[in-house]
């Protein structure tokens, strides 16, 4: 199943994405469920269920995905945790030793930015960085979780960039600030139930493109911690709930490692794209000129 939030005129509302189009889920009459919250508590035979009823929805519930307008996929993240180094390469081109132990940071849910809205470079500095990452949402409350029982609690996985302003994010031995510009965590469209993938969503392709060029091109089978690892590691630390979102890091080939470095700018479009979920694509602004708009 593909989830997608999207607005629709002011409401909060749920699709099923089925090719170029999209099942609305209020409108189709098939479930109660009618936001991506209300199926955190769904039995996986439920999404089984509603999948079969698909192809009855009727007419006026059927939308143009293209017409849509995507929304974050979780209204009110309560935890947006994030994996730092997960991938060897990018340890080393950033200089790092390949951690024994995640590098965890966290995320401001002010920070995010839906599908095709600007993705903002601050005032305060122009090391606009981009980052692929796999990102998985929580479905199902747990702590002390095992690693053996860790994927029955996600709902589904999806993409996301986790921009970086690398002069705030080097300033101190933290990553806080460098990871919390206001507009500069891009995620989504889609949220894609673990049913449609490989467990744990390992194997799949991630790529970056800036303008259309490759800059990023990786598989999360290289990730150092896997999701189901992670998910036991950070419930050890702290009650993870419904809607928490974690994202796994990213491969090598970012803008700070490169000679010369390369920085995202006004005018240039971000897609980060990962295999069997899709593409999150924004354009990027300039923060002077979106709070003019």
């Amino acid at each position: 199943m593909r989830f997608l939030a999207y607005d629709d005129n002011g409401t909060r509302s749920l699709a099923v994405v089925l090719g170029d189009e999209a099942i609305d889920l209020t409108a189709s009459g098939l479930t109660e469920r009618r936001t991506l919250e209300d199926w955190f508590a769904a039995d996986p035979g439920e999404i089984k269920d509603l999948a079969g009823k698909l192809a009855s929805a009727p007419g006026s519930a059927r939308r143009d995905l293209e017409s849509l307008t995507p929304l974050v996929p979780v209204a009110r993240p309560g935890k947006i945790i994030c994996l730092g180094l997960n991938y060897a390469l990018h340890a080393k081109e950033g200089g790092h030793e390949i951690p024994t132990y995640p590098e965890l940071f966290v995320r401001f849910p002010t920070s995010l930015v839906a599908a095709g809205e600007p993705v903002i470079r601050p005032a305060a500095s122009d090391t606009l960085d981009y980052e692929v990452e796999l990102m998985v949402v929580i479905g199902k409350r747990g702590r002390h979780i095992k690693q053996a029982e860790a994927l029955n609690h996600v709902i589904g996985y999806t993409a996301f960039n986790d921009v970086s302003v690398r002069e705030f994010q080097r300033r101190t031995k933290q990553w806080t600030a460098g990871k919390n510009f206001d507009g500069t965590g891009p995620v989504g469209p889609v949220v894609v139930t673990p049913d449609e993938l490989p467990q744990g969503g390992s194997g799949l392709r991630v790529q970056t493109r800036l303008n259309g060029e490759v800059l990023q091109d990786s598989d999360t089978s290289d990730m150092i911690f896997s999701v189901a690892r992670t998910i036991e590691i950070l419930s050890e630390i702290a009650t993870l709930e419904p809607g928490d979102m974690i994202a796994m890091g990213t491969p090598s080939g970012v803008g700070h490692a490169r000679q010369p470095q390369l920085w995202m700018k006004p005018g240039d479009v971000v897609e980060v794209e990962i295999e069997g979920i899709g593409i999150l694509r924004n354009p990027v602004v300039d923060e002077q000129d979106f709070a003019a708009r």
